[in-house]
Formats: C-alpha cells, structure tokens, sequence
C-alpha cells in the first residue's frame, strides 16, 4: 500500500497520506514524510506543498501498535524539523483531529488550515507522557504562553475557530483542498512568515507560572505537572535546548509506572464498546425510547438519550410525578445551558423531543424501554408485567437495577429473550460507566443493542455476569467491608480516608459513604435478612440505627457543621463503635491504600474466577468509570499485577 502520494496543481504539489483508519504516524509515515520534503525540494516545478490526509481525520496521532517499543528512526521531532526547513513551504490542511504528533506535523508546516468542524489537541498528559516533538516548544511560539499551557496541560482539544484565534492555525475553509491549494498559492505572493521555532516567545510573571502549577497539580499525576515545566523551560531557553529538554522528559515519563497505567486504560476503553464476541451481530434499532421513572436516575437516563437524539416518552405513576420528571430532565439542560454547552434554542429543541404520560400504552412502538424505578422487586415485576402486556414483541426491554436479580425481575415476561439489564450509574448524563446484564435469556441481538447504546451514549460499557451487585457494586462492598476492618483493628477513619485520598481518590470510603447516604447499603441489607439470607452487621448497621445516615442528617461516619460538609471526626461515632474497636493502630497510608486495593483486587479475582467479568481489564474500567479508581494506577487488577 502506498502511504503517500503526489499530484500536481500548477506549481503547488498535493501530497495525500493515507494510512487507514487514522492515519497513526508509523515508522512507515515519518520515513515518508522525511524522504518527501527532499523530492520535492528538488523538484523545480514546485513552489509550495499542501499535505493533506485521506479517510475520516487528518494525522490522529502515534501509532498505538508502536506504544512501549523502542523508538525506530527517523524520530518524530527530526521529521517536524526538516518539513520546518523545507525550502518550498508546507500548508497542514486538517479534517477531523489532528491530535498529538499530528498536531506537531502540522506546527512543522509553515501553515495550516482547517475545516471548521476540525479540533487540533495535544492529549500527551493523558497517557502519562508530554508531547515529544515540540508541541511543549513551538506551541508557545505559534499561540502565545496562555493558550499553550491550557492545551498542553490539559489535553483537550480545541476548535478550529478557537485555533484560529490563538494563531495555532492561519485559516478555517469550506472546500479543504481547493482552498489549501488557494491558500498556499496567495501565501507564494506575499512575504513568508518565519518558522514557529524561531518566532518569539512571551515572558510571563511569577503570579502566572504559580496559578499554572495550583492548576495542572489538580489532576493528580505527574504528566501536566512535568508538562508546564517543559513549557516554562521553552520560555526561559533557546529552541534547541528547549527541544532537548522536552525529549528528555518524555522519554523519562514514557517508561513511567503512570505511563503504563493509563495506556492500560487506553487500550481497555478502546476494546470495551465492540466487544469481540458480538462481531458481526447487528443491534436492533433504537430511536424511541421510553423511560419508566422520573427520579435522579431515569431523568439522567432519558436526559442523555435525548441528547444523544433519541425521541422519548417518560412513563410515571400520576399526573404531579410526570411534571416532576419533566422538570427533572429540564434541569438537565438548564445544567448544560449554564455551561455553555447548550443555548436556549438547543434546550428547547431537547424538551421538544420529551414527552410524559401515566399510560403505558403510550410505549406500544417504541424500541427500546428502560426501567429506573425503586429498587423492589414486586415494583419492578409489575413495570415488567404492564411492559409485557402493551410493547411490541421485538421491542427490547431493560432494568437499571444495580443490585438485584434480573432474571427474577423478567419472570414470566413474554419474549425474555428481548430482556437486559443495563445498570446506569448516578447521575446517569454524567457518568461513564454502563454495566451490561444479559440473562441467560437474552438474545445476541439484544445484547449488541446494550453496546451500541452504550456507543451512542458515550459510555463505556462493561458485560457483567449475574450476581449481587455485578462487578461493581460487589467490589464495593468488600472494599468498604475492608475498610471496616481497618477501623476494628484500631485505625482511625479519617486516617483511612486521608490514605486513599493520597492513592489519588478524590474521597476516602467514609467520606464517600456520607455522600452518597449509609442508608442506601443498609437498605439493601435489610432486604436481603428479610429475605431469609445471613448477612452480618456491619459497623455502618450501627450508625444508620442510631439515625446516622451521612450528610441528609448532618451525620454519618463524621460529624457535619450546619451549612458545611468538611467531615469532622466524630466523638459520638467513636462511642457508637466503642464496642466494635479494639485500641488504636498506627499503620502507614501506603499500607492501609495497599490493604484496601488489593482487597479490591482479590474480589475482582473472585469475579473472574467466577465468570461475572470477561477480562481484568473490564474490571478495572468499572473502577475507573464508576467508583472514582484513579485512571493513572490503571483501576485495581492492574495496580496488585493482576492484569
């Protein structure tokens, strides 16, 4: 296959790359590039080079299957710098992304020009790594220090029409070719600007450079932190040292433990929506959508499969609980208004797509329904039972339940094979996580179904085997049963808290449990002690008995200020557990975070074991996407050596 080829347009040369599905910058590719800028230059009927990309997406970055492999000359930077010192000028003409080293290919040109739906990023810091061939070096130069801390540091792209404004790009066109082409053949008539590397850099003071740091130091690892340095030594020192300076720290950091940890991650959220064992199984349709359940979670539920364009009715048991889960979805939008997301018009447009009814009947030709309705059995059978009797047989039906069986929920539904469960995570619009439940029953169709919605709804989905809890939840519990542990053994709570902060959660178990209400666990203890099963109390049992649920009654694990949730340690929770504890232990955090994610690790071992989870890797997203895990330890299997 030919990576590159060459047509003439007068004195312009087109030079089309084309390396499906992303044009990755392979070995292959940067050998290419290196060897075109010589032919052309020595090419007397050339003036000026357009390089443009075929398929989806202009130069999307590394080539993934070169990821941990030692690199193979020629070198990326020394690919930019020699396109840089072409003697005929290079035109970047971008579609889709140019991300990463692309976006540091076409920094090299002395031009570039987008289509406006295009984006330019350098992701770097979300693999662990900084960029490698300049993109911590020229950026500056093109868009000023601000700009390229914010897209360096950060990682995410940005719009064409903002690169305009930042100087990263020197157009935004309709017609890419043709106009490069124009472009590139007005530039030959006016004088040249100087290349990136040798255009001026701006100083900043002490007070910016400081506010960058509180910043980048947010994200919790190393990558934006070693990122900012590499900006602010391109500030303070020549190109050629700069650009020594920046390889340096990406080689240091590609070999890092974060580096391997979130290309981990990486690789898993790229396997995780098209699952190998559904290839070839086409999903039955889904654009209308019903909803049964206007609360938190089926007002998150509709909400992003409305803004994913799907029509939706929301079912409700009576006309007052209709307009609140109207209102509910509405707040949605409100949200995403207030930040700029939406405007009005799209909130309108949004609402406009909603409908909601008390009548079942109302679900007879809609394809897809999910249930969001209180976790109680008899509730969700009688859903189940209305859904039976009123919606087409081929339309599939879901249950969001997070801890319940779904194969007692579908009993004696009509056509079970249409039946799934598809446990959404709080709140739902937000969350990435999508456990997928199938029955035995399930139909493969139907089972693709879960994914392409998963894809549709931008998640990340997960195929979870049937057990209490699934993947999640079932760590979650033997996690928080650990840190009870802990706390039995003489452990101070808010010790084991600060511990997993450190790890990089953003709370510790307690904190999180006051969060989100001690009740909801207990609950669901209760539930199963009714139901005849042994369940032991739990030391959360405890304080939900003496009225400590968390936050909703001003405490829980910790004590709660009026007005103000900083927990506070708790002299009536050490009374209450007076009887559990025994003394004080004084354990380092990085042994209790040890204790407690290898817990988590020997549970999702159990899972595997067991079949519940396909792969470790599946185990680790669920942490990661659902239960705050930090992205750069990889999620729990992969952290203790189990992936």
């Amino acid at each position: 296959m030919t990576l590159l080829t060459v047509r003439r347009d007068g004195e312009i040369a087109v030079v089309t790359l084309d390396n499906p599905p992303v044009n990755a910058i392979s070995e292959a590719v940067r050998k290419g590039l290196y060897e075109m800028v010589g032919h052309l230059d020595a090419d007397p009927e050339v003036k000026a080079v357009v390089l443009i990309c075929a398929g989806r997406t202009f130069l999307a970055g590394a080539d993934v299957s070169e990821f941990g492999k030692p690199p193979v000359e020629p070198h990326l930077p020394d690919v930019v710098d020699r396109i840089e010192a072409a003697e005929k000028p290079w035109v970047a003409a971008i579609h889709g992304a140019a991300l990463g080293g692309g976006f540091e290919i076409a920094m090299g040109c002395r031009f570039r020009v987008a289509v406006e739906s295009a984006k330019v990023g350098l992701p770097e810091v979300t693999l662990g790594v900084i960029p490698g061939a300049s993109g911590t070096v020229r950026t500056p130069r093109l868009a000023g220090v601000e700009a390229a801390v914010d897209l360096v540091t950060g990682g995410r792209p940005m719009s064409a029409g903002r690169a305009l404004k930042t100087g990263l790009i020197d157009a935004v066109v309709s017609d890419l070719e043709s106009d490069a082409v124009a472009f590139a053949r007005k530039a030959l008539g006016a004088d040249l600007p100087v290349p990136a590397s040798k255009r001026p850099l701006d100083q900043m003071p002490e007070e910016f450079w400081q506010a960058a740091l509180k910043s980048a130091s947010k994200a919790g690892h190393q990558a934006p932190l070693r990122a900012l340095d590499s900006l602010r030594f391109a500030t303070e020192n020549g190109f050629a040292e700069a650009m020594a300076h920046e390889r340096e720290t990406f080689l240091d950091l590609r070999g890092s433990e974060e580096a391997a940890a979130l290309r981990h991650v990486f690789f898993a959220e790229r396997a995780a929506p098209k699952p190998a064992a559904l290839k070839g199984v086409e999903p039955r349709p889904f654009r209308t959508v019903g909803v049964i359940g206007g609360g938190t979670m089926g007002a998150g539920i509709a909400g992003a499969c409305r803004e994913a364009g799907m029509e939706i009715i929301l079912i409700e048991r009576d006309a007052e609980a209709v307009a609140r889960g109207l209102d509910n979805m509405g707040k949605i939008f409100d949200g995403a208004v207030k930040r700029g997301k939406l405007t009005q018009e799209g909130r309108a447009e949004r609402m406009a797509g909603v409908r909601g009814s008390t009548d079942y009947a109302e679900l007879a030709q809609v394809d897809l329904v999910i249930e969001a309705v209180f976790e109680e059995i008899g509730v969700k059978r009688a859903v189940f039972a209305a859904l039976g009797r009123v919606c087409r047989s081929d339309a599939v039906l879901a249950t969001n339940t997070s801890y319940l069986d779904p194969r007692a929920i579908a009993e004696g539904l009509p056509n079970p094979e249409r039946f799934i469960g598809l446990h959404f995570f709080s709140p739902a619009h937000i969350m990435k996580l999508l456990e997928i439940v199938p029955t035995p029953d399930t139909a493969p169709d139907v089972l693709a179904t879960g994914f392409a919605l998963g894809r549709a709804l931008n998640k990340v989905p997960v195929r979870a085997g049937i057990c209490e809890g699934f993947i999640g939840n079932r760590i979650l519990k033997r996690y928080r049963a650990e840190a009870e542990a802990l706390v039995i053994q003489g452990v101070p709570i808010a010790e084991i808290d600060a511990a997993m902060r450190d790890y990089g959660f953003r709370m510790g178990p307690f904190e999180a449990q006051d969060l989100g209400g001690l009740d909801i666990a207990f609950l669901q203890r209760e539930g199963a002690r009714a139901a005849g099963q042994e369940v032991p109390e739990t030391l959360g049992d405890t304080l939900v008995r003496a009225g400590r649920k968390g936050q909703k009654t001003a405490g829980g694990w910790y004590d709660y200020a009026e007005g103000d949730r900083t927990p506070q340690p708790s002299a009536a929770v050490t009374e209450l557990l007076a009887g559990w504890t025994a003394g004080s232990l004084d354990l380092p955090r990085t042994e209790i975070a040890e204790r407690l994610v290898g817990a988590m690790a020997a549970e999702g071992q159990a899972i595997l074991d067991e079949g519940i989870a396909q792969t470790p890797q599946d185990i680790d997203l669920v942490e990661v996407h659902g239960y705050g895990f930090p992205r750069w330890k990889g999620g729990p299997m992969f952290a203790t050596g189990a992936s």
